[in-house]
């Protein structure tokens, strides 16, 4: 069983840092409280999305976060990371797993119904849905709120009711407490984490919300 958390997901992007080095704000989350790092890159290169890759697994070092890399399978092996999370237009998960082998972690994002519904359980291990809310950092759909939230993961959770699902999409600490409360395994976050200008305090209160909030579900953490 491969061993990694979703519960606080940060996704380290170049083009919502802040202009700050990405393998410095990856330690800063990790000693915060951040469970799980994504690399998104969508504007350099193969060559600097593996050498910021690797810049960021070398500052971790023997840390427990693993670094997950969004879209390029080629770029995740090449750097030695712990896994890839593909996107609707992305490579599908059963080529990636092909690719890639048992080992890899492989995450997917679920934005439709019909996405909930149709994706494939056994080939991937974790799973993201969202927007949530309206957010900056990435082209979404229409927001579709907690109820769409909450709609999407029963559809999954009939078929895989043991696959980690998480949210994301306009998610802060002082939101983020209602949709772990309906259910959520996860948060993740890229602008509220990583154009905090406090990355390391900005981590705290994420954790703090979500804890509570699995707290007042009864929840063990």
């Amino acid at each position: 069983m491969k061993n990694f958390d979703i519960t606080l997901y940060g996704i380290l992007d170049p083009e919502h840092c802040l202009d700050r080095d990405l393998a410095e704000l990856a330690v800063t989350a990790a000693n915060n409280g951040a469970t799980l790092l994504q690399y998104r890159d969508k504007i350099n290169g193969t060559r600097h999305m593996v050498a910021a890759v690797t810049s960021i697994l070398d500052a971790l070092g023997d840390s427990e976060v693993k670094v997950i890399v969004n879209d390029r399978v080629d770029v995740a092996l090449a750097a030695g990371a712990h896994g890839v999370h593909l996107g609707p237009s992305d490579m599908d998960a059963g080529r990636a797993r092909r690719i890639a082998g048992d080992d890899l972690i492989i995450g997917i994002s679920v934005k439709t119904p019909e996405g909930a519904e149709s994706i494939p359980c056994h080939l991937v291990d974790y799973a993201f849905i969202g927007g949530v809310h309206e957010t900056t950092s990435k082209d979404n759909p229409a927001a579709f709120g907690l109820d769409g939230w909450r709609e999407r993961a029963e559809r999954i959770r009939e078929s895989a009711p043991r696959l980690p699902v998480g949210a994301i999409a306009g998610l802060t600490p002082g939101n983020c407490a209602e949709v772990v409360q309906a259910g959520a395994d996860g948060i993740a976050a890229i602008s509220a984490l990583f154009e905090a200008e406090d990355v390391g305090a900005a981590t705290q209160a994420f954790r703090r919300a979500i804890e509570e909030a699995r707290e007042s579900n009864g929840q063990n953490l």
